[in-house]
């Protein structure tokens, strides 16, 4: 069996197993989301088969937010540091960390924050890569809307579209309503996952908004003929600064149980090594040459539009996975005002996040 077939039996080894994970992440969290990945959303699963197995639940992993995850095993990374791993594609970061938690995943590829999140409920998650310096999240209002909704204020009683509630899109839109004077339960929210889900959401106004991220914002612009009606945009570093005041905001990244690191050390480097070399050759290549990597379907039949999307979302990704106190520091302040949860609860950031694994 040459490479290529090598490659394809496993990839759909790992979408079998991502049916069965992603349905039973669905069973133990009361988040609404759809029933089943929508064409073009099931995981691509890796492995070298010899190696040591581990199970990476991934919260949207056609977003590009996630994309050094999948480009690691499309490039042999995890296989070339000795690892077998199974990427899950869970539609949405709560989902990816409920799986986790519930022990049906190892490590997940989600956000940060959701480390935070944790401490304060006392169950010890920390992050040890980081790949992105920005939340990548925009404020995308429907054709249908857009004469009338045009500040967060009018929001309010409105119906706006996230990944799935307890997401970082969700957290999103609560920041963003406090930030404005509002309750933060002024706007409903409904799950719309991502994708082509997603898209589908906002374009046929199911949602009267939607925080969205790439590459559905521009395929969404394409299905609609023209540019989305964006109200808020941390897609940029320029962005970041004006909606949270600060020059960097960790989001993706890889996480786990603080006990499942302490036992896995050599595992979780292992990881974190494939993560900073990926992190490496997308400074070092074209958005059309990591296009050409990724899995065909990621592209949604437009690999152009895919790799030009790909070129600008180089400017936010980390170039070393490490994490920054001050980074963290502006992640805390976004859960403090948008996460009742977390509120005024004593967090040691410390022990949300490690470098040890990337230095």
């Amino acid at each position: 069996m040459n490479i290529i077939d090598s490659r394809r039996r496993r990839r759909t080894r790992g979408v079998q197993a991502s049916a069965l994970l992603a349905g039973l992440a669905l069973a133990i969290t009361s988040c609404g989301a759809p029933e089943a990945a929508p064409p073009g959303q099931e995981g691509s699963g890796g492995g070298g088969g010899e190696g040591e197995t581990v199970t990476i639940g991934v919260g949207g992993q056609t977003l590009l937010t996630y994309l050094p995850t999948t480009l690691a095993d499309e490039l042999g990374y995890y296989e070339e540091e000795g690892l077998d791993v199974d990427l899950q594609d869970l539609q949405g970061g709560s989902k990816a960390l409920t799986a986790m938690i519930g022990g049906s995943t190892d490590v997940t590829s989600g956000y940060y924050e959701h480390t935070i999140q944790m401490q304060a409920k006392n169950q010890p998650v920390k992050a040890f890569v980081n790949m992105n310096l920005s939340s990548g999240l925009a404020l995308v209002v429907s054709e249908k809307n857009k004469d009338t909704i045009k500040t967060i204020a009018d929001l309010e009683g409105k119906n706006v579209g996230v990944t799935s509630p307890g997401s970082s899109t969700d957290m999103f839109v609560k920041y963003l309503l406090s930030q404005n004077g509002m309750e933060i339960d002024a706007a409903a929210v409904s799950a719309i996952g991502a994708g082509s889900s997603a898209v589908a959401a906002v374009e046929q106004g199911q949602v009267d908004a939607a925080v969205m991220l790439e590459p559905d914002i521009t395929v969404l612009g394409k299905r609609l003929g023209t540019e989305p009606t964006i109200i808020e945009d941390v897609r940029t570093l320029d962005g970041l600064k004006e909606v949270f005041d600060a020059e960097a905001w960790p989001s993706s990244s890889l996480y786990a149980n603080a006990d499942w690191l302490e036992q896995n050390p050599e595992t979780a480097e292992k990881l974190a090594t494939a993560i900073t070399r990926t992190l490496d050759y997308i400074a070092e290549h074209s958005g059309e040459e990591i296009a050409a990597e990724m899995p065909e379907t990621f592209a949604g039949g437009d690999p152009a539009q895919y790799a030009a999307v790909i070129e600008e979302l180089k400017k936010t990704l980390s170039t070393d996975g490490a994490f920054t106190e001050v980074g963290a520091e502006a992640v805390l302040k976004t859960q403090r005002i948008a996460n009742p949860e977390v509120g005024e609860a004593d967090i040691d950031l410390a022990e949300t996040y490690t470098n040890e694994f990337v230095d």
